[in-house]
């Protein structure tokens, strides 16, 4: 009977960022001005894409598809820690926070994904831009992103169904501002070593595997540009992979880094500030990287702006 009462946890508690009351305003106003930066941006994306028929490319269509992921990977933790800052109470439900842990996996990895499927789309582009057309076609990108769904759910579906099984004891306060896969099994008091070892797997599979994927398209790519005579296509071709670029090193550098961080100092409220990197500023920049060196995208906003505040079509 004790063993089964080990199972029964109704909530956890999420010590956030900081414990110091004084900060807590602070860390509120600065999470939520990101949140908000973070949406709007990712947002004017999406429409820019959708109302501009210019930017009805498969390059777009993922970009489009990147921000919606982004809007909600940042949706699924930080709104959650605005509430318990707000209201100060650090707790969540059990079914809280296996949801939350289920949507993280979930968008992180088809963040993942998706940076993957356009390293793909810019590796047909510059290496066989005359089949371009022909290789990415509509078919193409929509089954791209369906295997993308498809794989990211499957995951976080088992990964949330291999903590249910877990059973918890009494510490039950977790030493971050969201319900992290990691950090729930190192609770467990029950037997983790599938747990870890499914985990590792996935992490293996479904990161170092898409990473390996983005590194062997720009191996590919840096050979094609090498080998162009003019400079001019030169650039070009590297300025169409630059915000791309930019965006691969930035998300992978930082979750490096929190691993690094967590491996090297072994303390959890570093670990967990660490992650800001990858959970906040990441999707908050990105539209940024997106937009401010891409024409396409700030004629788009341009036109978006005009028919806003004019009423005017979009020509």
């Amino acid at each position: 009977m004790e063993a089964e009462n080990l199972t029964r946890v109704s909530e956890f508690v999420l010590l956030g960022l900081s414990e110091e009351p004084d900060l807590q305003p602070l860390i509120f106003g600065l999470f939520l001005s990101m949140y908000l930066i973070t949406v709007l941006g990712n947002l004017l994306i999406i429409l820019a894409v959708s109302s501009d028929s210019h930017l009805h490319t498969p390059m777009y269509f993922f970009l489009a598809n990147l921000s919606f992921v982004d809007i909600c990977f940042t949706s699924t933790t930080i709104p959650k820690m605005l509430v318990n800052i707000e209201t100060q109470n650090k707790v969540i439900t059990y079914e809280g926070c296996i949801t939350q842990m289920y949507f993280f996996l979930l968008f992180g990895v088809l963040d993942d994904f998706l940076l993957t499927v356009m390293a793909y789309d810019r590796f047909v582009a510059i290496c066989h831009p005359l089949h371009y057309t022909v290789i990415m076609h509509p078919r193409l990108c929509g089954l791209l992103l369906l295997v993308s769904w498809i794989t990211c759910i499957l995951n976080s579906l088992l990964q949330s169904l291999m903590v249910l099984r877990l059973s918890f004891c009494a510490d039950l306060q977790i030493p971050h501002f969201l319900c992290e896969l990691n950090q729930m099994i190192q609770l467990a008091c029950s037997d983790t070593f599938l747990n870890n070892m499914v985990m590792y797997f996935a992490a293996l599979l479904l990161g170092v595997g898409p990473f390996a994927c983005i590194l062997y398209s720009y191996c590919k790519i840096v050979s094609c540009i090498r080998a162009m005579s003019s400079a001019q296509g030169k650039y070009k071709a590297f300025s169409t992979c630059a915000s791309h670029l930019s965006v691969v090193f930035l998300f992978y550098c930082t979750m490096l880094g929190v691993y690094l961080c967590s491996a090297v100092t072994h303390n959890a409220h570093s670990s967990a500030t660490a992650s800001v990197m990858y959970t906040v500023i990441t999707p908050m920049l990105n539209p940024f990287i997106y937009s401010l060196r891409n024409k396409d995208i700030i004629q788009a906003l341009k036109a978006l702006f005009v028919k806003l505040t004019t009423n005017r079509p979009i020509v």
